[in-house]
């Protein structure tokens, strides 16, 4: 080092600087400005990259969002549609027991009618056959008693006795 303080020439300084000088407006000319000007597309491409990755991921929030936002208006929808399908179940099977329990009571109604008019018809009938039997066992009496004179007499004033009575 004292060697080149002892030894030094301002004449050779003087080139070394005009050459370094010059070194340095070729390289800010033809290096440095290229690679600057690469860094400064590179730096905003990342810019540019980064800027579309925060986009991205908003989008993705506004897309995860709305996602959510659907399923539960789905989840909302299938609960309405389980529990109007259960109520619709219900008034089924109530509208089923409430026929079933007027069928069956026309089906009594018709049954008690239909054994009420065949009580009726028994009845007149028994009726009828009774006085049928009454008429031929009074007929059958009447000849027998009315076969003889004495009788006939005997009956007409116990039936006029009967009528006086009452």
């Amino acid at each position: 080092m004292e060697k080149l303080i002892n030894e030094f020439s301002i004449g050779l300084f003087f080139w070394q600087l005009v050459l370094f000088i010059g070194l340095v407006l070729l390289l800010r000319k033809f290096a440095w400005k290229p690679i600057l000007d690469a860094v400064e597309k590179r730096e905003d491409g990342i810019k540019d990259a980064l800027d579309a990755a925060e986009n991205a991921k908003l989008e993705m929030q506004n897309l995860q969002a709305d996602n959510e936002k659907l399923l539960k208006e789905a989840r909302a929808e299938r609960e309405e549609m389980l529990k109007e399908a259960r109520e619709m179940k219900n008034k089924m099977i109530e509208d089923a027991k409430t026929e079933a329990s007027e069928s069956a009571a026309k089906l009594v109604a018709q049954a008690q009618a239909s054994i009420e008019s065949e009580k009726k018809a028994a009845i007149a009938d028994l009726k009828s056959q009774v006085a049928n039997l009454s008429v031929e066992i009074a007929e059958k009496v009447v000849r027998t008693e009315l076969s003889n004179k004495d009788k006939q007499l005997q009956l007409v004033e116990t039936m006029l006795a009967e009528k006086s009575l009452k």
